[in-house]
C-alpha cells in the first residue's frame, strides 16, 4: 500500500446512564465468529471486530480524475466508558493493481485493501480521501455512517440524550514514504463545526491498524474537547439559576472528564504523532485549563439534614444543584 484513508464518525451514546461492560459487548456484537475486545483499563473501552464491506468504484479525487478501484473497506465501531460511541471505515490502496477485475476471493484475502485498475494517482486520490466522496465515488464517511445507524439500532437500556453534544466527523490519510524517518502529523485541521482534517506521513513500517487506532484516538479527544468549548458556550459565567448550568456542568464532571487519556492504547510507533499535537495546539493543555474552569464552576454538594417531609428534601436537592 502507498497511502490509506479513513473517516471516524463520533457521538454521545442516547443513553441517560453509561453502558456496563456487558452491555457495550452486546452492543458492538458485529460479527458472530468474531468476540468484542472489551478493557477496563486504564479505562473501559470495547472494540468491535472488523468487518469487511466490498467495493468496485471509483476512487475520490477532487480533480476529476478518474480511477476504478475493487477490493475492502473495513469498518469497526468502539465505545469508551460507556458514553462515547464511534464508527470508522478504512482502506488502503496500492501503487498499482491488473488492468482488469480479478475474482472476489483474491479481494477478500486483503481485507482493507482496495487496488486500483490501472496506476494509481496518488497525490489526487491522498486530497480525494480528505475532501470526501463526491457522486459515484468510494464514500468512507457513509459505511462509517451506515455503522453507527445499525449500531444504535440496537437496544439501549434506555433512549434518553443527557445533554446536547456535538457529533464530529474526522477525515484522514497517511502516505507511506521512504524519507519519513518517523510518523509525523502533517496537518490536522479543524474545517467547521462537525469536520476535522488530518494528513500523515508515515515510515514504511507503520501498521495500518495502529494508524486507524491513532486516528480513532485523535477523533475521541477532539469530540471531548469540542464537546466541553460547547457546553462553555452554551453556560457561559453569569447564567441564571433556571439556565441549569449547575446541572450540566456536574454532568460533565462526573461523566466527560475521567475520559481524557490520549495515546493510552497507542503503538509505541506512532508515539510522535501525539507529541506533535500536544506542541501544536496543545490538546491536553487547552483541555486542562477548559476542564479546570468547568470544575470551579460546578456546585458542590451540600449536606443537609434529612427530614421525613418530601418538600424539605427536595429543597435540599435544589441547592446541591441537582435535578428533581
Amino acid at each position: 500500500m502507498v497511502l490509506l484513508g479513513g473517516e471516524v464518525r463520533t457521538r454521545l451514546l442516547p443513553t441517560a446512564r453509561p453502558l456496563r461492560a456487558a452491555e457495550t459487548a452486546r452492543l458492538l456484537e458485529l460479527r458472530p465468529d468474531e468476540p468484542v475486545h472489551v478493557s477496563a483499563r486504564p479505562n473501559a473501552h470495547a472494540l468491535s471486530p472488523p468487518r469487511p464491506v466490498g467495493v468496485d468504484c471509483a476512487l475520490p479525487t477532487p480533480d476529476g480524475t478518474r480511477v476504478r478501484a475493487v477490493g475492502t473497506v473495513l469498518s469497526q465501531a468502539s465505545v469508551t466508558g460507556g458514553r462515547v460511541v464511534q464508527a470508522h471505515a478504512r482502506t488502503g490502496a496500492t501503487a498499482a493493481g491488473p488492468d482488469g477485475r480479478r475474482p472476489w476471493g483474491h479481494y477478500l484475502t486483503r481485507p482493507g485493501v482496495v487496488e486500483p485498475l490501472g496506476k494509481l494517482p496518488e497525490g489526487a486520490v491522498a486530497r480525494g480521501f480528505l475532501a470526501g466522496g463526491g457522486p459515484g465515488e468510494l464514500d468512507l464517511g457513509l459505511i462509517a455512517q451506515r455503522l453507527l445507524t445499525e449500531v444504535l439500532r440496537h437496544p439501549l437500556p434506555d433512549r434518553q440524550e443527557p445533554l446536547p453534544t456535538p457529533r464530529t466527523r474526522l477525515r484522514w490519510v497517511a502516505l507511506w514514504a521512504a524519507d519519513a524517518e518517523a510518523p509525523r502529523l502533517e496537518r490536522f485541521t479543524i474545517e467547521g463545526d462537525e469536520l476535522r482534517t488530518a494528513r500523515l506521513r508515515l515510515p514504511y513500517d507503520a501498521p495500518p491498524d495502529a494508524v486507524a487506532a491513532f486516528c480513532a484516538d485523535l477523533a475521541l479527544h477532539d469530540w471531548l474537547l469540542t464537546t466541553l468549548i460547547a457546553v462553555l458556550e452554551e453556560h457561559p459565567p453569569g447564567d441564571p439559576p433556571e439556565a441549569g448550568s449547575g446541572r450540566v456542568l456536574r454532568w460533565v464532571v462526573d461523566q466527560l472528564l475521567h475520559l481524557w487519556m490520549p495515546g493510552v492504547r497507542l503503538d509505541e510507533r506512532l508515539a510522535p504523532l501525539w507529541h506533535a499535537l500536544e506542541r501544536t495546539p496543545g490538546f491536553t493543555r487547552q483541555w486542562q485549563a477548559l476542564a479546570q474552569h468547568v470544575r470551579d464552576r460546578t456546585p458542590r454538594p451540600v449536606r443537609c439534614r434529612w427530614t421525613n417531609e418530601s418538600e424539605a428534601g427536595e429543597a435540599c436537592g435544589r441547592r446541591a444543584g441537582y435535578p428533581k
